[in-house]
């Protein structure tokens, strides 16, 4: 089973960023991959946690 998708809260926690960068992000097709839940993001874990390790790696 995997990891429940995680709100764009969580997502700012774990990244450290302000909420207001990843909509920023979204909108210029930067940052992790988002799905829309509703009216709400969605974030796979192993993709956020994929992004990261790119953007150590670079």
């Amino acid at each position: 089973m995997s990891s429940p998708p995680w709100s764009v809260e969580e997502v700012s926690a774990f990244l450290r960023v302000p909420v207001e960068t990843l909509y920023q992000w979204r909108k210029r097709r930067y940052g992790p991959e988002a799905g829309r839940v509703g009216r709400h993001l969605r974030y796979d874990p192993a993709d956020v946690h994929a992004w990261f390790q790119n953007q150590k790696a670079a």
